[in-house]
């Protein structure tokens, strides 16, 4: 029982590209109410030149496919930074903010030069017509002070325009860090902000259908029944989903069978552990037994 074609299933189920991929990419973008207005909030927020946009969801919720989306659209008009699980304190901030933008930091520069450094190139962006947009990935595990830091940073601007935007992307504990009295002056600051939620199951089925059609399937390759239990391990997080679909398809392909079933969907979170809590049916944390549909097969 080998594997099959060079993508795991797609040859099997005569698939372009696999449907379930954990990589954030923009194409396969299934654009529910949520994700809609989430991304509305976005563009929003870059529209207006908010100076702090600040999306929010749980880990695999599709917060950076939506700005990469959103970034697509609007890459001619901005410079644009990423930063990842920035960390230091006052002076690190401005280096991971220069290494983002590809300015390399004056190697002994103290903060005032640095920060001049910055304010430099902004201004300089904005005199070629681009405005610089900084993203921050992680922002939960940013201080207060950095925080702080980052809405001092918003000030640079020319009088009646914001120079620099910034785009918060966090776990829901960075809601709740905003809310804290020493950052209300940050909050302020603020201008659109989201919370993406988990997808509810009909919303479940209609992401997984999606994802199959737009690689050439048909949406039957995955029976109803089995998305129900991938949405009930999953909690309807996107990362998680496709995760448990990605395995369960190789399991199925592996197996030569043409539609992957609920029974294949438990056996992918038995064997991969991949349960959400520990409140996981009991039929999901215990090993196949003589009893078990599977095993009278």
């Amino acid at each position: 029982m080998g594997i099959v074609g060079r993508d795991l299933y797609s040859e099997h189920f005569g698939f372009s590209e696999r449907p379930f991929t954990l990589l954030p990419d923009p194409d396969f973008l299934y654009w529910s109410r949520a994700h809609t207005r989430a991304y509305t909030v976005l563009e929003y927020g870059l529209m207006t030149h908010a100076p702090l946009t600040v999306l929010t969801g749980e880990v695999g919720t599709g917060k950076t496919t939506l700005v990469q989306a959103l970034l697509r659209r609007t890459e001619d008009e901005m410079t644009v930074g990423l930063i990842s699980n920035a960390q230091g304190g006052r002076g690190d901030l401005l280096r991971w903010v220069l290494n983002a933008l590809n300015i390399a930091p004056h190697p002994s520069g103290d903060y005032v030069e640095l920060f001049q450094q910055l304010q430099d190139f902004v201004i300089a962006e904005y005199s070629e017509g681009r405005h610089v947009v900084l993203i921050i990935d992680e922002a939960q595990n940013l201080t207060a002070e950095v925080l702080e830091e980052l809405r001092m940073l918003t000030n640079i601007n020319s009088g009646k325009d914001e120079l620099l935007q910034m785009i918060l992307l966090g776990q829901p504990e960075l809601r709740e860090m905003i809310t804290q009295p020493e950052l209300r002056q940050f909050a302020q600051r603020v201008t659109a902000t989201y919370h993406l939620d988990p997808m509810d199951l009909e919303t479940t089925l209609s992401y997984v259908n999606h994802r199959l059609t737009h690689v050439g399937g048909t949406g039957a390759e995955i029976t109803e029944q089995a998305v129900a239990l991938v949405h009930e391990i999953s909690v309807g997080v996107p990362r998680m989903i496709n995760k448990i679909c990605d395995l369960a398809f190789v399991y199925t392909a592996a197996a030569g069978e043409a539609t992957v079933s609920s029974e294949t969907v438990k056996e992918v979170a038995r064997d991969q552990l991949i349960l959400p809590n520990a409140q996981a049916p009991y039929y999901l944390t215990n090993p196949i037994n003589s009893s078990s549909p599977k095993a009278a097969e």
